[in-house]
């Protein structure tokens, strides 16, 4: 059992039609068939949306997402029509808020990987693959790879978790033209952001991508992009092969979680408890670092 610990009510403005609560986004639609959406302060680990929120965790992935689409306009379209509060809409919703085209969404998560760690090196060491994909002998933790490769994924409901599938598998669900759409745009978005990330001392170890066809078939990156809740960030002057990398995400979170002080059994069927003040400030501040050593602005 997964999924969340304590599911919020969704919040009525009047003009929107609430469509959907995920992990830690809400869904609303507009008269005009736009698409809002309002990043929360939620967290999710283990397949667990936690009880407890990371104050600005929302803003700082919508206001991420905007500075990365601005750095990826050139490559690829993407769904952000406006960031202005739709009318009525709660004063939090400000700084966290999107108004985005409506896209039919292609239900692949589209994963790109530089780097080996997370699930993909389960695999490699049980099979030298990746997704299917051959990798050399000799990689460990942490490994940067010889090219970067698509890994796609298969998009889970809240509480599942995502499953790696290999590339043929989605080119015969969605057709292998998208398919191949999907891989070239995933690895170009990668390997710019890679780029912008190193000149800035982190390490872009992998990322996922949604992609949508808007009403003229042109495929448009959607959700949030490049964020510390899609990527793994590494800092760069600690990077070491061989070994777990300190993150720029929920690693405070997670280690607490599986931590004897947090008293849960990650194997049982019982929700993970509230987190303690101070991981909860720890996380907010490896949040706001990310930002602001990506973008190089000043939260706040």
């Amino acid at each position: 059992m997964s999924g969340f610990v304590e599911k919020p009510e969704a919040v009525e403005v009047p003009g929107l039609t609430h469509l959907h609560t995920g992990k830690v986004r809400d869904l609303y639609q507009n008269a005009a068939g736009d698409l809002i959406m309002v990043a929360s302060d939620r967290i999710s680990a283990f397949d667990w949306v936690l009880p407890t929120e990371i104050p600005d965790k929302g803003r700082v992935l919508t206001q991420l997402s905007l500075w990365w689409f601005d750095q990826l306009a050139d490559l690829i379209p993407n769904h952000v029509l406006s960031t202005e509060l739709p009318p009525g809409a709660p004063a939090d919703w400000e700084g966290r808020t999107t108004v985005c085209t409506s896209l039919a969404m292609i239900p692949v998560e589209c994963v790109a990987r530089g780097y080996l760690t997370g699930s993909g090196l389960v695999e490699y060491q049980q099979t030298r693959t990746v997704c299917g994909l051959a990798l050399p002998e000799g990689l460990t933790d942490g490994s940067e790879l010889p090219a970067a490769i698509f890994t796609p994924a298969t998009k889970a409901a809240v509480g599942e978790h995502d499953e790696n599938v290999p590339y043929e598998e989605v080119a015969r669900q969605i057709g292998a033209e998208t398919a191949a759409q999907l891989r070239q745009a995933t690895l170009a978005v990668y390997g710019r952001a890679r780029d912008i990330a190193r000149e800035r001392g982190i390490v872009l170890a992998d990322t996922k991508f949604e992609f949508g066809f808007d009403g003229a078939e042109q495929l448009t990156l959607a959700d949030e992009v490049l964020t510390p809740d899609s990527s793994r960030f590494w800092p760069a002057d600690t990077w070491e092969p061989g070994r777990a990398q300190p993150s720029f995400d929920k690693q405070f979170v997670r280690d607490w979680l599986t931590s004897p002080a947090s008293g849960w059994d990650r194997g049982s069927e019982q929700p993970p408890p509230p987190l303690p003040q101070e991981t909860v400030d720890r996380t907010r501040a490896k949040y706001i670092e990310a930002y602001e050593r990506l973008t190089g602005l000043t939260w706040g």
